[in-house]
């Protein structure tokens, strides 16, 4: 095993003239604004201070793990097995995108240090916008050069020094000045005297000498320059799956927009026919016609919320990408052989879970809306009027048919020939079934069933002669579709507290609930139905579930 030192093409070497070294969002933190100080790197790929990691308040998490137990089991074992089976896991949510981040057993010190960080910090110092770069050896004057050989910054004095003597006379020394790489060796974190120049393949990590030696003896050990081309490989292939679906998901989002304007034009023009066509019915139709307007006013207030949540959620997730995507794109070209290999598990992690997230690329609901002024809809204070859209597809719809004398009296018989026919406008040759019931007292019950919605003729004959009004007009709506969630004031109190439930109104809760509460974010302030959203609780579910939804596996946001 020997060590080679030639460096992968992308990742290494001097920066472009006139490039600026380092920059805000990956020299500052979030939190403190300041400079890194320990810099360590989460799941999601954003990174924070340690010390404001640490002032995070921290939440519990009870994971579920292990297989099936046996719930038919009795006595102290299976007492044991499910006592075992609830592990407590302390979390905190990241500050910028507040995804949830379990921390492992060492708390917020052993998550991954951000080692490409510190070095760009290291770089804003060296420009002078920080509190200045100083020597590594005697830490009193500003560095001017760079030993390659022993990774370390130097002042003049020292580098003169550096060169006197015999031991270090023929080290490489290079000015600093446009050079991306100033940061210190990385030192193994089990034997703080050893440089980490070597990869465990099969611990997945990297190691040092004394490491090789003992915890990982006969480890298939090389070092990190030999194994950088294969890693780095894997990671750039991941990282070409994961940039279409940033394409994908801006065309997605670049749709919602689109079918806003469309849904508000449509609601304008549909409005406007309203206010026409009631002009003639003076305060008769004003009372309907304001009826019809909140009916409209309904409909784009549940599509409009519709597609805010979807765009909520789409934009959330193309934020999560957009940071995936970055941050490995400066790994891959700005990063160390090193610093790639020390966070590889954690970009791939992360852009392999992004990459299962399911969305919709088409939006959610479309803008059709239809007021239909030939579909009449009873009366209002004597006068005829019509609505916004009455027997429902796949049910039996029906009606009862009074048969009266030339008196008016009830005739308080049956046994007439009654001929009942129901035929779809638009398929005149395909007649509905119809069941006519002689109810023996003068009334008949006609019942039928419609196959698909639309307009329908319905023709009612006695002894071959059409009763008065016949034939009929009916309007058949789609199926109406019973809500599959509860009609509740918020999920936290009608799941019994459990952070997993979900709520379609977008709201969450501090603390990782992905469901609303009371008084927190994005909670509508009344009761309303889990499924859709929608408020009032004897109504029809608009919520559009199967592949297309737009909830899938996104994130709830709040609107």
């Amino acid at each position: 095993m020997s060590e080679n030192r030639k460096p992968l093409l992308g990742f290494v070497g001097k920066l472009p003239s006139g490039t600026a070294l380092g920059n805000s969002g990956k020299t500052h933190c979030p939190l403190c604004m300041g400079l890194f100080q320990a810099p360590r790197l989460l799941p999601c790929l954003h990174t924070v201070c340690t010390t404001c990691l640490e002032q995070l308040e921290p939440f519990s998490v009870v994971d579920i793990r292990g297989g099936e137990s046996d719930t038919s089991s009795e006595g102290p074992l299976f007492q044991e097995l499910e006592a075992h089976s609830l592990q407590p896991q302390i979390g905190i949510l990241c500050p910028v995108c507040d995804a949830q981040v379990d921390l492992p057993r060492g708390g917020v010190k052993a998550l991954t240090v951000d080692h490409l960080a510190m070095n760009d910090v290291m770089l804003e110092s060296l420009r002078g916008e920080g509190q200045g770069l100083v020597c590594d050896l005697c830490s009193d004057r500003e560095v001017e050069k760079r030993c390659q050989t022993c990774k370390a910054n130097l002042c003049h004095f020292c580098c003169q020094a550096h060169r006197r003597q015999k031991k270090t006379a023929h080290h490489t020394m290079v000015d600093l000045k446009g050079y991306s790489r100033v940061g210190k060796a990385i030192l193994c974190p089990a034997h703080p005297a050893e440089e980490l120049r070597l990869f465990c393949e099969l611990c997945d990590r990297p190691v040092c000498r004394d490491c090789v030696v003992g915890e990982h003896r006969e480890h298939p050990c090389d070092f990190t320059g030999n194994v950088i081309h294969k890693h780095g490989d894997s990671v750039r292939e991941l990282l070409r799956g994961t940039q279409p679906r940033v394409e994908a998901l801006e065309a997605a989002l670049a749709q919602i927009p689109e079918t806003q304007r469309a849904l508000q034009e449509r609601v304008e023009a549909v409005a406007a026919d309203v206010h026409t066509f009631s002009e003639g019915y003076i305060r008769a139709i004003e009372e309907h016609r304001d009826k019809l307007l909140k009916q409209l006013e309904d409909i784009r207030v549940q599509k409009e919320n519709a597609l805010q949540l979807q765009k909520a959620q789409l934009e959330q997730l193309l934020a999560d990408m957009r940071t995936g995507v970055e941050f490995t794109e400066h790994l891959l070209t700005s990063g160390s052989d090193l610093e790639i290999l020390i966070t590889k598990g954690v970009v791939v992690e992360r852009l392999t879970k992004l990459n299962q997230v399911e969305y919709s690329a088409c939006p959610g609901v479309d803008s059709r809306i239809r007021f239909s002024p030939h579909k009449k809809a009873g009366r209002c204070r004597g006068y005829e009027v019509y609505d916004l859209h009455r027997a429902r597809e796949k049910q039996t719809a029906s009606f009862t048919l009074f048969c009266k004398d030339a008196a008016g009296e009830s005739m308080g018989r049956g046994g007439d020939d009654i001929r009942v026919t129901v035929v779809p406008n638009d398929k005149k040759d395909s007649p509905v079934r119809t069941v006519v019931q002689d109810n023996k007292d003068g009334t008949y019950s006609i019942s039928y069933t419609p196959k698909e919605p639309g307009i329908y003729t319905v023709l009612v004959c006695i002894k071959e002669r059409h009763v008065q009004g016949s034939p009929f007009t009916v309007t058949v709506r789609k199926r109406h579709r019973s809500h599959t969630g509860v009609f509740h004031c918020c999920t936290f109190c009608s799941s019994g507290g459990q952070k997993t439930a979900r709520c379609a109104c977008g709201g969450t809760m501090p603390g990782g609930y992905l469901g609303c509460g009371h008084g927190h974010k994005g909670h509508p302030g009344r009761p309303h139905w889990s499924c859709c959203g929608k408020f009032t609780e004897k109504s029809e579910c608009t919520w559009a579930s199967g592949p297309s939804s737009a909830r899938s596996l996104l994130r709830t946001v709040a609107l």
